[in-house]
This record gives structure tokens, C-alpha cells and sequence, in this order.
């Protein structure tokens, strides 16, 4: 009896351990618990930061980019002793004694990239350089998708074209950005077709703004710089920021770029879109100024800072910038935050610009600086037989017999006839005469004086034209310097 209080004693204590070691073992599953708990969330975190904002960007707009293929046939003379090939003799000898029998021809597919900019009219925005001299125009969707585009406009001197493809289905539109607030180094993405390698996408940073690229034709300005990899077959593709917004235009005009790329900015690309699309062309604003460079005496004798401006040298009387209270001799020294420094560089700014938009002018005059806004209006049909005796110095008129209803000549080809010709211009100088018949300015076929009239408009700020003139059954080209 006396050992029965102990025996319980040790029951409890047995009890006691077996508990503790059982709460032991449950705070080791709540522990165990616990870091598990701590490491999913962590792990998913970890797989979750893969998906980067460019990864976003690129999945959101990869839809809209396409590739471009265009086709066009090639002929060539094909040398029957192509085995001597660099032998200068055996050259000569097959071009001098073989006709055009031995000619050949063969398709020649480019390539390059385009974004869906409207998905409901179906325009597709590249460069221009990748559809020129094209034949057949291919667009292929990232979903395999392929359709034959037309092209609805395309504009040499800003290197951008607008396509056109139609679909029963919906199709994919890339979101407009701005590029009026684009910042140095911030992140940037790249996506093209280089090298035939569909879908590509290169990343890097915005190097530089409003640059300045020469190539063998012509001056472009106002371009984005990038260090991302802008190769043949990128052109035409688009510039994203880290939105996924479009912001430019990838290019691939500048063969000697290593390490660097180039992009036209959405803001002038918007207003050349809107030209291609509503009239097929691009339709610089007009103000009714024209303007001269200033040289460097000019310059001293009106104190004007080297390198600053140019000279209003004439003013419509019936033009936008006369009525805004511009005059001859005042001094443009930018419009809005662009500085014009030559002739070329305000032609330049105001293809930026459209009918209706309202231009801040910051001149000089009498030593004074002043601000002048001016609405921008289109070149009016009515000045055009005005501008044409300026800077051609002639006058035309219809041939007799031409069917203005049917729109060409009922009694041959069409054309124009020089009616008067001043003998200080380009023209009367080189010994062009009245009765001469105009038949082509540039690639404007004239068959009437409303084509003239046309053609003059639309090549007025270019240094020359050329023209096909007829004198009796004989037709030459002459390349026409305009004043």
C-alpha cells in the first residue's frame, strides 16, 4: 500500500514525458510548416520577377508587328561565257556583239517589318525604303497569318509608307506613345525581322535625341538614337518604351551604324500617317512665306547670330503668315521649340505640321525678338499658275482637243503647252520655247493643266525637277533647277 502513491507518481511523470515529447514533435511539423509556408511564396516571387516589363511589352504588342516581304522582278543579261567571268576581254566582247536575246530575269524577294497601327482599317505603318520598287507586298501576322498588301502611300524624304491589308477576322493594333518626352537612357525595345529571322526583339537605351543622319540621297532629321541592334530587316518594325507604347519607327538606313540604331519619332511619323492615308501623299502646311539662308555678311549687316535663322524674303499677300502680321526681311529664328538654321531645316519643321495646326514663329525684326502664331493652311490650287512662272518661269496652257470630262487628248498624247517663257529663267536659258508640250514633271504624268498644276504644288520645295518636253515628234528629259 505504501507503494502505490509512488507508482502513480511515476505513471504521471511517464505521462508527462510521452506528452512533451509529442509536443516535441508537433512543433517540429509547425515549424516544418512554417518554412515551407515562407519558401512557396518566395520561390513563386522568385518565378514571378521573370516576367520583366519588356517581357510584358513584347508579349502585348508581338501580335501587331509583321513581317513584310516584297517581290520584284530583276532582269539581267545572261553571259554565255560565264566560265571566263573577270576576264575584262571576254566582258567586252559579250556586251558589245550579244543582243538583248541573252536577257534573263529572276524575283528578288526583301524583307522587312511593319506594325498594325489601325486594326480596324487594317493600315500597316514601315518604311518606305523597304517597299520601293516592289512588285507583290506580302504581310505575315505572328499567328501565320498572311495577306497582300497595297500600298495606300509612301513618302521618300521622311523614309515611311503606310500598307494596307484586309480581313474577315479582327486584326491586333499596337498602342500609340508620344516621343515629345522621351528621356536619355531610358529603356527601350526592339522588334524586327533582321535577316529574315522573324519576330526578333533587341532591347537597349534611348542614346540621343534629334539627330541628323546623311546617306548618299538625302539628309534625314529629328531621329532617335538607340544602342539596340537595328539590322536589314528591322526596318519598318516598331520602337517600343517599357509600356509596350509605340514611339518610333526602326531603320535601317545607315550602313555604316555598328552598335547603334535609328528610329523616326511617333510624333513626326503621326502627322506623315495621317497625309499618306487621307490623300495617298504628304502635303506640307503651308503659310505662305518663303525664305532665304542667310549668309554671313547678311548676317553681320542685321546682327543676327552666326548660324540663327533665316530670312523672310517674300510673303503671299493672301497667305496665313501675312494676315498673323509677318513681314519681308523679318529674321525666323525657330518655330515652336525648333531652331531653323536654313532653308532646309524649315522645310523640314513644317512637314511636322498640318492644315489647321497653329504655329508659334519666334522672329527677329528692327533687333527686336517677337512671337508670331500662324495657322497653317494647304497650298490653294488658285496661287499654283503663280507659283509655277516663279520658280519655273512659264506659263501653260491645255492642248487643243483634250477631254477635260475623260481627263486626256482626244487627238494624241497628252500634255501641256508653253504658252510664255521668261528668258531670265533656267528654262528660257537652255532654249526652251512657246509651243513646247510638258508631258511628264518627275513621276506626274500631265495631261492637262489641273496635273500641272498639281505637280508644281507638290515639287515646289524641291531644288529641281525633271521634266519630258516634246518639240514635234522628238522627246527629252531635262532636269529643271527650280528658283
Amino acid at each position: 500500500m505504501t507503494f502505490a502513491p509512488f507508482c502513480v507518481y511515476i505513471n504521471e511523470i511517464e505521462t508527462v514525458m510521452h506528452l512533451s515529447k509529442l509536443n516535441m514533435q508537433v512543433n517540429k511539423i509547425i515549424i516544418i510548416l512554417f518554412v515551407f509556408l515562407a519558401i512557396i511564396p518566395s520561390a513563386l516571387a522568385v518565378e514571378q520577377n521573370r516576367e520583366t516589363a519588356v517581357v510584358r511589352a513584347v508579349r502585348k504588342v508581338s501580335p501587331a508587328v509583321v513581317n513584310i516581304g516584297s517581290e520584284v522582278e530583276v532582269r539581267f543579261r545572261a553571259n554565255p561565257f560565264s566560265g571566263f567571268s573577270g576576264n575584262p576581254l571576254f566582258d567586252n566582247f559579250f556586251r558589245d556583239f550579244f543582243d538583248h536575246g541573252f536577257e534573263r530575269s529572276r524575283k528578288v524577294t526583301s524583307l522587312g517589318s511593319g506594325v498594325i497601327i489601325d486594326g480596324k482599317r487594317g493600315f500597316i505603318l514601315t518604311n518606305a525604303h523597304v517597299i520601293e520598287q516592289t512588285g507583290t507586298i506580302t504581310a505575315t501576322l505572328n499567328d501565320q497569318r498572311e495577306f497582300e498588301a497595297r500600298i495606300v502611300g509612301a513618302d521618300p524624304d521622311s523614309d515611311l509608307a503606310v500598307l494596307r491589308i484586309t480581313s474577315e477576322k479582327p486584326l491586333p493594333a499596337i498602342k500609340m506613345g508620344r516621343s515629345d518626352d522621351l528621356m536619355i537612357g531610358e529603356t527601350v525595345i526592339a522588334i524586327g525581322n533582321p535577316f529574315g529571322f522573324a519576330h526578333t526583339v533587341t532591347t537597349g537605351v534611348i542614346s540621343a535625341i534629334d539627330r541628323s543622319i546623311r546617306t548618299e540621297n538625302r539628309v534625314y532629321h529629328n531621329f532617335i538614337q538607340i544602342d539596340a541592334s537595328i539590322n536589314p530587316g528591322n526596318s519598318g518594325g516598331p520602337l517600343l518604351n517599357i509600356n509596350g507604347e509605340l514611339i518610333g519607327i526602326n531603320t535601317a538606313i545607315y550602313a555604316k551604324a555598328q552598335g547603334i540604331g535609328f528610329a523616326i519619332p511617333i510624333d513626326t511619323a503621326k502627322k506623315i500617317v495621317s497625309d499618306l492615308i487621307k490623300y495617298g501623299e504628304v502635303v506640307p502646311a503651308w503659310i505662305g512665306i518663303t525664305v532665304q539662308n542667310l549668309d554671313p555678311g547678311l548676317a553681320r549687316y542685321l546682327n543676327v547670330p552666326e548660324n540663327r535663322g533665316v530670312l523672310v524674303k517674300h510673303t503671299e499677300i493672301s497667305g496665313p503668315a501675312r494676315k498673323a502680321g509677318i513681314q519681308n526681311g523679318d529674321i525666323i529664328l525657330s518655330i515652336e521649340n525648333q531652331p531653323i538654321e536654313s532653308v532646309k531645316a524649315y522645310q523640314s519643321t513644317m512637314k511636322n505640321y498640318a492644315d489647321g495646326d497653329i504655329l508659334k514663329i519666334h522672329l527677329l525684326r528692327n533687333g527686336k525678338k517677337r512671337t508670331i502664331p500662324v495657322k497653317a493652311s494647304v497650298f490653294p490650287m488658285a496661287l499654283a499658275e503663280k507659283l509655277a512662272y516663279r520658280i519655273l518661269g512659264i506659263r501653260v496652257e491645255n492642248l487643243p482637243g483634250i477631254n477635260r470630262s475623260r481627263g486626256y487628248s482626244t487627238t494624241g498624247p497628252a500634255g501641256v503647252m508653253i504658252t510664255k517663257i521668261r528668258q531670265t529663267s533656267y528654262l528660257g536659258r537652255i532654249g526652251v520655247e512657246r509651243g513646247d508640250i510638258i508631258r511628264e514633271i518627275n513621276e506626274i504624268t500631265i495631261k492637262d493643266v489641273e496635273d500641272f498644276k498639281r505637280a508644281v504644288i507638290k515639287y515646289r520645295q524641291k531644288p529641281s525637277v525633271v521634266i519630258l518636253l516634246f518639240r514635234g515628234d522628238q522627246g527629252y528629259y531635262i532636269t529643271v533647277k527650280l528658283s
